[in-house]
């Protein structure tokens, strides 16, 4: 059965409050069907559900404050994906790809598509400002 634009989005915001705003790693793991793909995982994660959880909980351990919002939320019912346009902030209190804690408040910017089957995601690809990012990590 199609998956509907409600379902659809109430996944996808479930998916941002509960595992990205709280870095709930349970929550990550329920959300994610056994055989999900991590289109967008770097070459040193697994591109599986234990390891979009583990960068997630990587994520947490660098920034413990760390906070995303949506900016734009778009439903495609047809293809059953979900595109989320978001930002994020977090003061750097732990390594992070590479560079030191630095005490600087990070800010991050994003988009998430993630396509779903039978209630549950099972595809994720996604694009951070990478550049930014690691000017802000340098103190640029």
């Amino acid at each position: 059965m199609p998956e509907s634009a409600e379902s659809l989005r109430a996944l996808a915001q479930r998916w941002i409050v509960e595992g990205w705003q709280r870095g709930d790693a349970t929550t990550l793991l329920a959300l994610h069907s056994a055989d999900f793909v991590d289109y967008a995982a770097p070459s040193e994660r697994e591109a599986t559900r234990e390891g979009f959880a583990t960068g997630v909980a990587d994520l947490y351990r660098a920034f413990p404050d760390f906070h995303a919002t949506v900016d734009d939320l778009v439903v495609d019912t047809a293809a059953a994906k979900v595109a989320v346009r978001w930002s994020a902030s977090g003061t750097q209190q732990g390594a992070y790809l590479g560079y030191p804690a630095s005490g600087r408040r990070i800010t991050f910017r994003g988009i998430e598509i993630i396509h779903v089957a039978d209630g549950l995601i099972d595809a994720r690809w996604g694009e951070w400002d990478g550049l930014d990012l690691q000017r802000q990590l340098a103190g640029e």
